[in-house]
C-alpha cells in the first residue's frame, strides 16, 4: 500500500486535531510538522517529538513530502511557505481564509503553473462541507443569492446581548473569558473575518472573481441592547450578516454588516458560535448548510477531507481534481453599497418638539423613502422622544442623505434589514 506523506506547518487548534483525526487513516503519513515553540506540551497521546521542527523550511522542502497543510493563518509568512512548497512540487491544504481573500488570485495562479492543487474546505465554514458541493454537485446552478452567518465570535456575542439583555463590551468579555474571542478581537467584531470568508465564497458561487476591497465591511460594535430589544417586538433577530447577491447583468452586491433578519428566517435561529450558509439559484431553488464553524475537530474533520481527496487521486492522474481547481479567469463588475436596496431600522433620539415626527416623514419622502413603522415611547427627563423607524425599500445614497438633514437629531443606529 502507497503511504502518502503529509507535512504541516501549525500545530495549534485545529493542528492537533488534524494530526488526531489522520492517525485513523494508515495510508497517511505525518513526517514533519514546523511549530513555533518545540518545547510547548501537546495534547497528543504518545506524541512522538521527533516530527517537530523549528524551521518551517524543512517542512517546504522536503521533497519526500507530498502534500502541504497550513494552518497557521494570516499573510506572512505563511504565503512564503506555500507559494515555495508549490514550487518545490506539493499540494496544498489550508485553513486560511485571509490569504485566499487576498491572495487568492497569485496563489490560484502558482498552483496551475505547477499542475498543483490548493483545497481550502476549512477556510470558509469551518466544518461545514461547503466549497467541494458548490463545485461539484452543484456544479450545473447558477446561484444568485447567499446568506451566511461565517463568524462563530460574533454571533456568540449577539445571540448573548439577546438572551442576557447585556451590552456588547459585557458580553465580548465573558467571550474572551471563555476561549471564544480572541484578546484582540478586531478581525471578528470588526467583520474582517466574515468578509474574508463571503469573498471567496462569492467568488466561487458567482463563478467570477470578488476582489476584497469592493466588499463593504461593518461590524458589530455599535449593536445595543436597546436595539435588541426594539428588534425583538418588531419581529426580528440582529445578526452579523455576510451576503452576495447577483443581479440579472451579472453584477454582484457583496457585503458584511449587522442585519434585522425576520424571525420567520432559519437564518434568525442560528445561534451562539454555529454557522449557516444559505444559497438560492436554478434549479436547486433554495439550498442551507448548518454546523460547527470553528473548533479543533470541526475544521480538522475539512482539512483531513481534503488531505484524503488529493491522496485517492495522486496514484491515478497527472492532473489531479480539476473541478476543484480555479476557473476565474475575469473580476465580477461589483455593486457599490451606496447603489443598494435595503429596507432600514434608524433609533434616533430627538427634542420633544410638535412636529418632530411629521419632519422626519417629510426629510424622508424628499428622498424617495417610505416609512414603514414609525414609533414613539414616552418622553425622557431631558424632553427627548426615543423614536424607531422601519422604512419600506430605498436606496443606500438617499437614506444616508436623509440622516444627513436630521440636524436636530442624534442618530443611535442605523442597521440595515433583511428584505
Amino acid at each position: 500500500m502507497t503511504k502518502f506523506k503529509v507535512g504541516m506547518i501549525g500545530l495549534g487548534t485545529v493542528g492537533t486535531g488534524v494530526f488526531k483525526t489522520l492517525r485513523a487513516f494508515s495510508d497517511i503519513e505525518i513526517v514533519k510538522i514546523a511549530v513555533k515553540n518545540k518545547e510547548k506540551k501537546r495534547d497528543i497521546e504518545n506524541f512522538d517529538t521527533s516530527l517537530i521542527t523549528t524551521n518551517p523550511y524543512e517542512v517546504v522542502d522536503d521533497p519526500e513530502i507530498d502534500i502541504l497543510v497550513e494552518v497557521i493563518g494570516g499573510i506572512n509568512p505563511a504565503w512564503d511557505y506555500i507559494s515555495k512548497a508549490i514550487e518545490s512540487g506539493k499540494h496544498i491544504v489550508t485553513a486560511n481564509k485571509e490569504l485566499l481573500a487576498k491572495k487568492g488570485k497569485e496563489l490560484f495562479e502558482l498552483a496551475e503553473k505547477h499542475n498543483k492543487v490548493v483545497l481550502y474546505e476549512a477556510a470558509i465554514a469551518g466544518g461545514i462541507p461547503l466549497i467541494m458541493p458548490i463545485k461539484t454537485i452543484m456544479a450545473g446552478n447558477k446561484i444568485s443569492k447567499i446568506r451566511a452567518i461565517l463568524n462563530g465570535t460574533t454571533n456568540y456575542i449577539l445571540t448573548k446581548m439577546d438572551t442576557d439583555g447585556a451590552s456588547y463590551e459585557e458580553i465580548l468579555s465573558e467571550a474572551q473569558e471563555l476561549g471564544y474571542a480572541e484578546t484582540d478581537p478586531t478581525g471578528d467584531v470588526e467583520g474582517y473575518d466574515a468578509a474574508y470568508k463571503i469573498t471567496t465564497l462569492s467568488t466561487i458561487a458567482f463563478g467570477k472573481r470578488v476582489k476584497l476591497e469592493n466588499v463593504y465591511r461593518e461590524g458589530i460594535t455599535k449593536v445595543r441592547p436597546e436595539d435588541m430589544i426594539k428588534a425583538n417586538e418588531l419581529g426580528y433577530k440582529i445578526k452579523l450578516v455576510a451576503l452576495g447577491n447577483l443581479d440579472e447583468n451579472g453584477n454582484a452586491d457583496v457585503r458584511v454588516h449587522p442585519m434585522l433578519v425576520s424571525k420567520k428566517s432559519a437564518l434568525a435561529h442560528i445561534n451562539y458560535v454555529t454557522n449557516s450558509v444559505s444559497l438560492s439559484g436554478f434549479p436547486m431553488g433554495d439550498i442551507a448548510f448548518s454546523g460547527a464553524g470553528a473548533g479543533e475537530f470541526p475544521t480538522a474533520s475539512s482539512v483531513v477531507g481534503d488531505i484524503l481527496n488529493i491522496a485517492a487521486e495522486l496514484s491515478h492522474s497527472d492532473y489531479i481534481l480539476p473541478m476543484m481547481r480555479c476557473a476565474h479567469r475575469e473580476n465580477i463588475n461589483m455593486i457599490d453599497i451606496s447603489q443598494t436596496y435595503n429596507k432600514y431600522y434608524l433609533s434616533l433620539t430627538a427634542p420633544n418638539n410638535i412636529g418632530v415626527i411629521g419632519k422626519i416623514g417629510t426629510i424622508c419622502a424628499n428622498k424617495h423613502i417610505s416609512l414603514s413603522t414609525i414609533l414613539q415611547k414616552g418622553v425622557s427627563v431631558d424632553n427627548t422622544a426615543d423614536i424607531t423607524v422601519i422604512t419600506e425599500k430605498c436606496k443606500e445614497a438617499d437614506i444616508q442623505s436623509a440622516i444627513s438633514e436630521l440636524n436636530d437629531c442624534t442618530i443611535n443606529s442605523l442597521i440595515r434589514v433583511e428584505l
